[in-house]
């Protein structure tokens, strides 16, 4: 008995010290969520549910839950759905190009990182490299190349009117709705492909060759095989691309600049550009948010629904 007694009070200790080491290393992480996520987001709570000082038309944050306001919640709320309403059709478009953009994304993205994880070879760093060397140019940097591009006198108009594919040179900075889509595909595409690239890697080669044993060309061995098992992938990549297209105002912003293709980042933009109109700005910005959570539960669940098929 006193040796299992002492068995068992080391083994206890061993457990409260391992428990107080994982507790000091994940400290420092906590730590900074707290002051960098929660401390911000509660700030942004605040101002929504506050009041506007009607004398010098700037927002008064309430941090006091007991004294929060709706009137901020209510002026979103009919200019969604109330007469004269404005923001549920820009919602709307915003939801249909990020769809369209992402769908596109994933066409051109699959089979480039399907290519570069099966075919590429030898040569398999150069395209590594490749995918990466967008990442080195920033974001706002590659729009205004794109502008260049794009403009009436630019290469792409060149070459579609050497090419004899148009009579006149396209207005793409116009304000039309297809350029902020491949706007959006141009600026979040190769986030897609190396998620995409990354999963298709790791899928065992033996698979495959047993889907070919069994009599399976190639086209049904990539359906029945490899596709299924690149699902994780693709709901990562896509993940990645749709939760920072729905919020995007830049790229409207720079390839239109118009009313009529305004996604819901603009909106938020513009409310945030003037103080009056802060609290609005901050309930549509948590309003996102709400959506957001949708497509991150629905990741989370399927993610642990693989890893249980997987045990």
């Amino acid at each position: 008995m006193t040796a299992r007694s002492g068995l068992s009070r080391r083994r206890g200790a061993e457990h409260e010290h391992n428990r107080i080491f994982w507790a000091a290393l994940a400290a420092p992480g906590i730590i900074w969520l707290v002051l960098l996520f929660i401390v911000p987001f509660y700030v942004v709570l605040a101002i929504a549910a506050g009041r506007l000082n009607q004398l010098y038309g700037t927002p008064i944050a309430v941090y006091n839950p007991l004294n929060w306001s709706a009137t901020n919640l209510n002026a979103v709320w009919h200019d969604t759905v109330g007469t004269g309403a404005f923001i549920g059709p820009i919602f709307v478009r915003t939801l249909w190009y990020t769809a369209a953009a992402s769908v596109i994304s994933l066409l051109i993205g699959y089979p480039a990182a399907y290519f570069v994880a099966r075919f590429a070879g030898r040569r398999k760093a150069i395209f590594l490299v490749l995918l990466i060397a967008p990442f080195w140019i920033s974001y706002m940097m590659r729009m205004l190349a794109w502008i260049d591009l794009l403009q009436t006198n630019g290469y792409v108009n060149k070459v579609l009117t050497t090419l004899h594919l148009v009579s006149h040179p396209v207005d793409w900075l116009g304000g039309q709705s297809y350029t902020v889509i491949l706007g959006l595909v141009y600026g979040y595409i190769p986030y897609l492909i190396l998620v995409l690239y990354a999963g298709l890697d790791r899928i065992d080669g033996s698979l495959l060759e047993a889907g070919r044993d069994l009599g399976l060309g190639r086209v049904r061995t990539f359906l029945r095989v490899t596709l299924p098992l690149s699902r994780q992938a693709i709901l990562t990549g896509l993940l990645i691309t749709v939760l920072p297209m729905l919020g995007d105002y830049f790229t409207n912003q720079l390839l239109s600049g118009t009313a009529g293709t305004a996604m819901i980042g603009n909106v938020i933009d513009g409310d945030l550009s003037t103080q009056a109109f802060f609290g609005q700005g901050a309930v549509l910005s948590l309003l996102l948010l709400l959506i957001l959570v949708i497509p991150m539960i629905y990741y989370v669940v399927s993610t642990n629904r693989s890893s249980r098929e997987a045990v």
